[in-house]
């Protein structure tokens, strides 16, 4: 049993939660709050108070009064009407989190519904009993209303649902896992609906990822380096702290100690007739460690979305006395900036990324062979690869346009500017996906590159993952289809297998400059 803790989800319980079936439980404090709310909530209710969402309408609706015997009936109605997402179903992780976080949001006695509400999401999560929830349809204002009412809907038995594989009804899958419908009350649908969970779910997912093909960018392009014969000078301490940027400190220092000891640096130190190298090997510090600071500002934003109260109206209550007070906090312009903002460092790490395999290739530039291949004019080596890698560079261009600068009113004009904070994480998965790809192409070329080298050897770090990159894609002797191979790789990217295997008999000096690339508490080292 998992205890949760309201407002204090840490990284390693967000992480944990999003890989499966996890009994989970609030602890007693919280469980107190939420009956206190639900009180409250009643309290107001016996008052005769008009309060919206408890006896209005919504939205632009909110003047119409609803009958004391209707109040039920209002919630229902509320979670059918909104279930109107389209698109592709949300992958089972980000699913976990918006179960989670809405559990954990609910949880902190702020908004007004009974423990059964509670409970019920976190028997969700306990039997891995996942609602369908489509990925398009919110504006990331009012909450994440479509996708959050397709994420409750089967709680009260409608809907759908993924048990072990299989898509069913949500009472079928209720009854076989021998839980009951919940009965709503006054102001539970609309807290159920209102938030910025799905947005939030979606933007950590997206940040796991980018946080890991950060530091596969580190690690690849340190192998490209050294490929390339470059210089490790440009990552000397003494330069970055003088600018004091601390992800390009962060940076610096994991590519001194990837480097370090390397056979084929020392064979050209004495004899290297260039005197700088080109950005993409020079500059790699800066660039990653822009990104580096622009993900770990994300991740503060987002671990303080995830702990956040985001629904509306909000229950206040104090000493026997209960006040419910309108306000914005669904408003998801956090999540939206923060998406934005690692929509731009994803995009970075591919765009530094293609430009590498693209000096790879070019024989002018590295002193390797001509598209990395040994016998050129009558095989081309990389020189595809590295079209396929600028195509999807150039995607993430497009893609890498903030989402939040959009807006577009609705529910007559009642809402009237909203973030677009869905979309904007959401479209991180395309980005990612494309960048993974970007950074497999890297690598194999990094790799060939390398044997040109030989019998001279790299350092023990970069040499454990060449020898991986073997394993899943011979040396390219001739020309063959790459398809399989790069698609091997970016998949072996999506793991931690490949800072695991640079870690192997790691000094502990780089074992310290590899963890520091993380912007959450996670270790590559250590199992995930």
């Amino acid at each position: 049993m998992m205890w949760i803790t309201p407002g204090q989800l840490s990284w390693d319980q967000l992480r944990e939660i999003r890989q499966g079936a996890q009994p989970l439980d609030l602890t007693e404090p919280a469980w107190a709050s939420v009956l206190a709310s639900a009180q409250a909530v009643a309290q107001v209710l016996a008052s005769g108070q008009v309060v919206y969402g408890l006896n209005t309408g919504f939205g632009k609706l909110a003047s119409t009064r609803i009958p004391e015997g209707d109040h039920a009936q209002l919630q229902i109605n509320l979670l059918r009407s909104h279930a109107v997402g389209v698109g592709e179903q949300m992958s089972a992780p980000v699913v976990r989190l918006m179960l989670l976080l809405k559990a954990a949001s609910l949880g902190r006695g702020h908004s007004g519904v009974s423990r059964a509400i509670v409970q019920g999401l976190l028997d969700f999560l306990a039997h891995d009993l996942l609602p369908v929830v489509p990925g398009k349809g919110s504006v990331g204002a009012s909450g994440d209303l479509a996708p959050l009412a397709h994420l409750c809907l089967p709680l009260i038995g409608e809907g759908l649902v993924t048990l072990r594989g299989r898509t069913l009804p949500a009472a079928q899958a209720l009854q076989a896992c021998g839980l009951q419908p919940v009965a709503l009350g006054a102001k539970e649908g609309l807290a159920l609906i209102n938030g910025t969970q799905a947005s939030t779910a979606l933007a950590l997912e997206g940040l796991f990822a980018a946080e890991q093909l950060l530091c596969a960018g580190v690690l690849i392009g340190s192998l490209t380096l050294d490929a390339a014969r470059g210089s490790d000078a440009p990552f000397d301490p003494r330069i970055h702290e003088l600018r004091g940027q601390p992800g390009q400190i962060d940076a610096a220092a994991a590519y001194r100690a990837l480097l370090e000891g390397s056979e084929i640096r020392r064979s050209h130190l004495l004899n290297d007739e260039r005197v700088q190298d080109p950005y993409c090997l020079r500059c790699q510090a800066q660039v990653m460690g822009a990104c580096l600071d622009q993900l770990r500002y994300g991740a503060a934003v987002l671990l303080r979305e995830a702990n956040a109260v985001t629904d509306n109206p909000l229950v206040f209550h104090d000493q026997g006395r209960a006040e419910l007070l309108s306000g914005g906090n669904f408003h998801a312009e956090p999540v939206a900036l923060a998406a934005d903002g690692m929509a731009l460092a994803i995009a970075e790490i591919g765009a530094i990324a293609e430009r590498r395999v693209a000096m790879l290739v070019d024989s002018a530039i590295s002193g390797l062979p001509a598209f990395l291949t040994p016998a050129p004019g009558l095989n081309s080596g990389f020189m595809i690869a590295h079209v396929t890698a600028a195509a999807l560079a150039s995607e993430n261009k497009s893609l890498a346009h903030p989402a939040s600068v959009d807006s577009l009113p609705t529910s007559a004009n009642q809402e009237d500017h909203v973030s677009m904070a869905t979309f904007a994480a959401r479209r991180l998965a395309a980005m990612i996906d494309n960048t993974g790809h970007i950074l497999a192409i890297e690598l194999l070329a990094a790799a060939q590159g390398i044997e040109s080298h030989r019998p001279m050897r790299s350092t023990a770090a970069l040499e454990h993952i060449h020898v991986h990159v073997r394993s899943l894609s011979p040396a390219l002797a001739q020309d063959r289809s790459l398809a399989a191979d790069i698609e091997a790789a970016a998949q072996w990217l999506r793991s931690p297998d490949l800072q695991r295997l640079a870690l192997q008999q790691a000094p502990a000096a780089l074992e310290q400059a590899i963890n520091r690339l993380s912007c959450t508490s996670a270790r590559w080292a250590q199992p995930q």
